[in-house]
């Protein structure tokens, strides 16, 4: 009798305090087909009423949903084979998940998983997140491309292990949030057009390592769009980048202030605009980031960074603020294999007259590019501004410039420029000089070499 009475206590104490709550057993049908936004979302309820724990998305089964709302405590845990599947219709998604903070793409507005104010949560599991982004699931003119999951004034998360693919817009935004962990996860968001990977905005104590992203926008972004909320303590490490777009871009939107950036230990590869894309544009601060023990192949622009006035965030006023200020970054350690790419594949660095970049280190750079320029491409001066009347109104892309007259580094309104120890090497012969300097104020080479041969400073171009 003791024995029974035990065991039906234990069985007890195991039921009201359980930590896992699989939507298998809160009516989810997992088949598929049927959407099952109504029984994931009650087992995320009663976990986060039974004070937290796993809501678990079973090995082996797709689970259809809409949006859902991740609370306190909740760990959403994706088995090893299950699959969360965004529903096709966009009318699943709500409309009161906040919005996308850019200009001009309202249409990105909804999301599939969505936090407000929450604390403590995750996202974990070797199993997957598919947006089902499809174009002929979801278009502008279809009415919106939801994204895949957006977070919105929440501590303490992490995301783990889990694998995130075909996003119908962004896979996520981190809107002013504090200490997260990206971890172990692999982004592919290819199918559908402006498929970011992790945009941080606002955010502060952020760590991401050990992961892989391929996507058709920007992998990684750093942004401010309220000037009270700054981006900073920021740790990117041991992750591979492949994009249609920026590997990295930090800034664009960027109303607040950043500091304290590091990237290390990185490959990128195949990238079709830019490796690091730095700009700063909205009138915060922008400083002291390190970037260091990066390989890169074929990645036009290993390094292209601007500072200029252009509206970017959808709550900015219309009238732009002045420009702040833009300074302390070191790149360091870097081999860059652009052979396989065009001759303007260069490293790009460009203030405006009277609004200069300040304290830039080049250290340990070894970059193979192409060559081809001509001495026509050598003698190219009056290089395009970016100004409001050159962007009319579209971000600063370096198209909006042209070829350079140089095959290595161009930099143009910089106080305190140092080259130290910088290899290019050049597969075809190029009029054109290695190293430009286009009104830059102390600044200093040394430690140069073109196709292993050291050169002089007669051999550059410095103002």
């Amino acid at each position: 009798m003791k024995k029974i009475l035990v065991l039906f206590f234990i069985g007890f104490q195991l039921q009201v305090f359980a930590t896992d709550f699989n939507v298998m057993n809160y009516g989810a049908k997992a088949d598929g087909i049927s959407k099952d936004t109504k029984a994931v979302q009650a087992a995320i309820d009663a976990c986060t009423k039974n004070g937290g724990g796993n809501v678990i998305i079973p090995a082996g089964k797709t689970v259809v949903i809409g949006t859902i709302y991740l609370k306190n405590f909740v760990t959403l845990y994706i088995e090893n084979g299950g699959v969360l599947l965004g529903s096709p219709d966009i009318e699943d998604y709500t409309t009161d998940t906040h919005k996308n903070t850019y200009k001009n793409e309202p249409h990105m507005d909804r999301c599939l998983i969505f936090a407000r104010d929450a604390t403590y949560f995750a996202i974990k599991g070797l199993g997957t997140i598919d947006g089902n982004g499809h174009p002929k699931n979801f278009t502008k003119k279809k009415g919106g491309r939801p994204m895949l999951m957006r977070f919105l004034n929440c501590t303490n998360i992490q995301l783990k292990e889990v694998t995130l693919i075909n996003p119908a817009a962004w896979t996520s935004a981190w809107l002013y949030c504090d200490q997260i962990v990206v971890d172990g996860i692999k982004i592919i968001s290819r199918v559908n057009n402006n498929g970011d990977g992790l945009d941080f905005d606002g955010c502060t104590n952020v760590r991401v390592a050990n992961s892989s992203f391929d996507t058709s926008d920007d992998s990684i972004c750093l942004q401010t769009s309220r000037p009270d909320k700054p981006c900073k303590d920021i740790v990117i490490t041991n992750c591979v980048f492949t994009s249609k777009w920026a590997a990295m871009r930090i800034g664009l939107a960027s109303r607040g202030d950043f500091e304290s950036v590091t990237v290390s230990n990185c490959t990128f590869h195949d990238i079709q605009d830019s490796g690091l894309k730095i700009q700063m544009n909205e009138g915060g601060e922008m400083k002291n980031m390190i970037f260091s023990n990066i390989v890169m192949k074929n990645v036009p622009r290993p390094i292209f960074m601007t500072f200029c006035q252009q509206r970017a965030g959808v709550d900015a006023p219309k009238t732009m603020f002045p420009m702040n200020a833009m300074h302390s970054f070191s790149f360091n350690n870097m081999i860059i294999d652009n052979r396989e790419l065009d001759k303007n594949s260069v490293i790009f660095l460009t203030g405006m007259p009277d609004n200069y970049i300040r304290d830039i280190q080049l250290n340990n750079i070894e970059m193979t590019v192409l060559g081809g320029g001509t001495q026509e491409d050598a003698n190219i001066k009056n290089i395009k501004e970016y100004t409001l009347e050159t962007l009319n109104g579209w971000w600063p892309e370096f198209s909006k410039v042209g070829t350079l007259p140089s095959s290595g580094v161009y930099a143009r309104h910089i106080d305190g420029l140092y080259i130290n120890n910088f290899q290019l090497i050049t597969t075809a012969d190029d009029k054109r000089k290695p190293i430009v300097f286009d009104d830059v104020s102390n600044g200093k080479v040394k430690n140069t070499y073109l196709n292993r041969k050291e050169l002089s400073t007669l051999d550059l171009k410095l103002n």
